[in-house]
């Protein structure tokens, strides 16, 4: 059986790595800035919509990284499953990385830019709020699994 070269593992590892960060940075670091806008600029110069508006795009950007991370998590969990390199914790934390990855960028994203779309008085709503929030629990499941398949491939890989 043909085994995954070397250079192939680390580059997973540090695309899983990379994509953990910047999940973790658009959270904690991003997501907070620009909705209190006002700390950095000295004033209250954007409404909440327009800054619902900045994070969008950067959340968009977001969605390709995960895009390609999923696509990633599919070949690489999946060549190792059907190698029989069979993982219980590692193939779990892959499908919820596939499914709520995909559910975010293919579900979540473009049902916000249609309701953003709308303007502002949608994003008051209890929909937009409901959906919001969904979101953001999707993308911590995300993160966390990410962060599982993460440790777990690192953990293989440093005991082979």
């Amino acid at each position: 059986m043909l085994t995954i070269p070397k250079y192939i593992t680390v580059s997973y590892i540090i695309l899983l790595g990379i994509m953990l960060g910047a999940a973790l940075y658009a959270g904690i670091v991003v997501a907070p800035t620009v909705f209190h806008s006002e700390v950095a600029l000295g004033a209250e110069l954007l409404t909440r919509f327009q800054e619902g508006l900045i994070m969008t795009i950067n959340f968009v950007k977001l969605s390709y990284l995960v895009n390609i991370t999923i696509l990633a998590v599919i070949f690489y969990e999946g060549y190792r499953f059907k190698s029989f390199e069979r993982d219980t914790v590692g193939l779990l934390s892959a499908v919820l990385v596939v499914l709520s990855g995909l559910l975010y960028s293919q579900y979540y994203i473009p049902q916000i830019l249609e309701m953003q779309e709308k303007g502002e008085a949608i994003t008051e709503s209890k929909v937009f709020e409901n959906a919001h929030f969904a979101s953001e629990l999707d993308f911590k499941l995300f993160a966390f699994a990410l962060l599982v398949l993460l440790v777990r491939n690192i953990y293989r890989n440093l005991k082979d």
